[in-house]
């Protein structure tokens, strides 16, 4: 059976890695919520910047696929086995949601895009961008509370 796409990647990382992303993302959110609306504002525009773990490895699988292609046709063939490689575990990526980039990508605090959106709705959170939603029916207030 094949990892839910909202967790796979978490899935397949160490527990102290993933614990450590928690903590500074914890540790951004106390010091934004310390320095007032301004540092939320400015936070949530750098997010907005953020690349997640799949921008990464959605520029670093054709990039390296590219220029194996390129070393195969102007230095050796031998080169050729380059996309190949990369390719297949760009697939096991998008099955497992492991690939060997991965583990280094998270170790330097590249995260998924659910993490950046829990970071995201904190922020608002404490902004006081969500109101109550009252009741089946309020689809626009349920959707405007989120937005």
């Amino acid at each position: 059976m094949l990892p839910s796409t909202h967790n796979r990647v978490t899935e397949n990382t160490c527990p102290t890695v993933n614990e450590a992303i928690r903590q500074r993302t914890k540790q951004t959110l106390e010091r934004c919520s310390a320095a007032g609306i301004e540092a939320i504002e400015r936070r949530l525009a750098e997010l907005e910047e953020e690349l997640d773990i799949e921008r990464y490895l959605e520029t670093m699988a054709p990039s390296l696929t590219l220029a194996g292609m390129a070393l195969g046709l102007t230095v050796s063939r031998k080169f050729f086995v380059l996309p190949f490689v990369v390719q297949a575990f760009f697939l096991q990526h998008a099955l497992q949601g492991w690939c060997p980039p991965i583990p280094v990508l998270r170790r330097m605090g590249v995260r998924t895009q659910s993490e950046i959106d829990e970071e995201r709705f904190a922020l608002k959170a404490l902004r006081g961008d969500f109101t109550p939603v009252r009741g089946v029916g309020s689809v626009n207030e349920a959707m405007a509370a989120v937005a």
